[in-house]
């Protein structure tokens, strides 16, 4: 296999052009990498089997989970890769058995290379760059409501649609249909989500969550699955075992199902890129449920563990009989602190709030319009999305902490933890900072933006509202698509912007779309408050 590897799928991507050594920005080396593209090329084999030929009842899942596995952070291990690779070809031969066996080979059905992508002329190489990684933030979303039991049949086949539009020799004004097309079934599969969510933990509430951690054994949860997070609270009841949510299981304190545990207590330390230093020597267990898992060190690694589609090498990983009694022992066996351990945002807060979803903001809306028509509110700002490690971040907090004494900052995503610990205090009863969840709570954001839309009689783009987003990897690029395809402009984007748009699809999307690449605080709030 080749010893070296070309990614630029994240924002962290070396000299914001591409990994191309022997290992990337985020830690894996580049035997993973190449494997990811080996698997790839094989899920758009599978996909293209498809098209003349019935999919299997495991077919979608498969499809789902191997997208979500080249996710970044999400899988380090080659072995688990390799598995999974194997996998897509046994379920391909199922569907298509004759191929393997003939001697007049069209390669339709081949696994795909994926050096056509990466080779191509660069505004093509763009925009299925575009196509794919939105698919595999789709894919992140459809897997977790699939894990509820909530599928939907025109989000599932289009995985099947655009995994073979990839491998199509097209040309741009062929593939921006397809592109917009992503954000469109994200939209679809986020309001699934939200639906399966919902369903199964009720509609979040505001609700404050401490930073501190109380003496005695405890395990920190992190990623974004509620449902392991219920099963772990389950599985941890009357055990003397406290719980604490990171990173971007935060939100999951707002839903009621969740939070009548006792001992589900508060969030553990700040956004994922921090969790080496969080993490050294923790007298605790960590479960990772989905991405942002960082190359483990030494100091902690005994006490990792990893379920669904997470994989390191050398950690304990939890199975689909969801058994965390491995995760258990080692809390009781770590013991915890001794005493209480007093943590802190990145401001200096000491608790956080959270649980501000469409449902909980559309209940006083009419608080919300009474509000902005007699001046209380005169603008919003949402600013949320992926953080990251790369310096340029702490715009983010200085633009929440610039912003007018009379706006609301909605926010969702673990771009949040720039400034969710600081008390701005209130408008009308509201606080200024509301926490709408996770990233794929968007949805939230976009419903809130459509009700207000309606309620003054004008479109979203004419509210005074603006999108004040952070990206970092595939869901904020299929998140980016949805508004794209809403038509919702007036959305500054940074703090760099993606290596894989082309100077001329860059330039489309700026001036069909109204993207602003973000300067400083100062200038885009004067640009955007005039």
């Amino acid at each position: 296999m080749d010893h070296k590897m070309f990614c630029f799928q994240c924002e962290q991507t070396a000299g914001c052009s591409g990994c191309t050594g022997s290992a990337g920005v985020c830690g894996k080396s580049a035997s993973t990498a190449n494997l990811q593209d080996e698997l790839t090329g094989a899920l758009i084999g599978l996909a293209k089997a498809c098209g003349n030929n019935s999919p299997l009842e495991t077919t979608t899942k498969i499809l789902i989970e191997g997208l979500f596995t080249t996710i970044t952070n999400v899988n380090f291990n080659d072995d688990v890769l390799a598995e999974m690779i194997k996998r897509v070809r046994e379920e391909k031969e199922k569907i298509v058995p004759d191929c393997s066996k003939c001697t007049s080979v069209c390669g339709n059905t081949s696994d795909y290379d994926m050096k056509n992508i990466w080779d191509a002329q660069e505004d093509i190489r763009s925009l299925k760059s575009l196509i794919l990684f939105g698919l595999r933030g789709v894919a992140a979303y459809a897997y977790h409501a699939m894990v509820l039991g909530y599928e939907d049949e025109g989000v599932n086949h289009f995985f099947y649609k655009a995994l073979s539009v990839i491998s199509y020799d097209l040309t741009m004004e062929q593939l921006l249909p397809v592109v917009l097309e992503v954000g469109e079934i994200n939209l679809k599969c986020m309001e699934l989500l939200d639906k399966a969510n919902t369903t199964a933990f009720g509609t979040p509430e505001p609700t404050k969550v401490p930073l501190t951690i109380e003496k005695g054994p405890f395990i920190v949860i992190t990623g974004h699955d509620l449902y392991d997070l219920k099963q772990l609270l389950e599985q941890t009841k009357d055990k003397g075992i406290n719980i604490y949510t990171h990173g971007e299981m935060l939100p999951a304190h707002g839903y009621p199902e969740l939070k009548k545990y006792p001992h589900l207590k508060g969030n553990f330390g700040t956004a994922w890129q921090n969790q080496q230093k969080e993490f050294d020597n923790l007298p605790a267990p960590i479960l990772f449920t989905t991405n942002c898992l960082m190359p483990v060190k030494k100091s902690y690694a005994d006490r990792v563990f990893t379920t669904e589609v997470v994989s390191y090498p050398e950690m304990v990983h939890i199975g689909d009989d969801k058994d965390f009694t491995p995760v258990i022992k080692k809390a009781l066996e770590l013991g915890g602190y001794e005493e209480g351990h007093e943590m802190t945002g990145i401001n200096g807060g000491k608790e956080v709030m959270t649980g501000f979803s469409h449902g909980t903001v559309l209940g006083v809306a009419d608080q919300v319009i009474d509000a902005v028509k007699q001046g209380a509110i005169s603008h919003f700002f949402l600013v949320g999305g992926c953080d990251g490690a790369n310096t340029g971040r702490n715009y983010y907090t200085d633009f929440v902490k610039q912003t007018p004494e009379d706006s609301i900052i909605l926010t969702l995503a673990c771009g949040k933890y720039r400034f969710n610990d600081l008390d701005l205090g209130t408008i009308g009863g509201l606080p200024r900072i509301m926490d709408m969840g996770q990233c794929n709570d968007a949805f939230s954001a976009i419903k809130v933006a459509v009700a207000l839309a309606e309620a003054f009689g004008c479109g979203v783009n004419e509210l005074p509202l603006s999108m004040i987003l952070s990206w970092y990897e595939q869901k904020a690029v299929c998140i980016l698509l949805t508004l794209l395809h809403l038509g919702i402009k007036n959305i500054y984007l940074g703090p760099s912007l993606p290596a894989f748009l082309s100077p001329n699809v860059l330039n489309f999307l700026v001036e069909n779309y109204g993207i602003s690449p973000i300067s400083t605080p100062e200038e885009d709030l004067k640009k955007i408050l005039g």
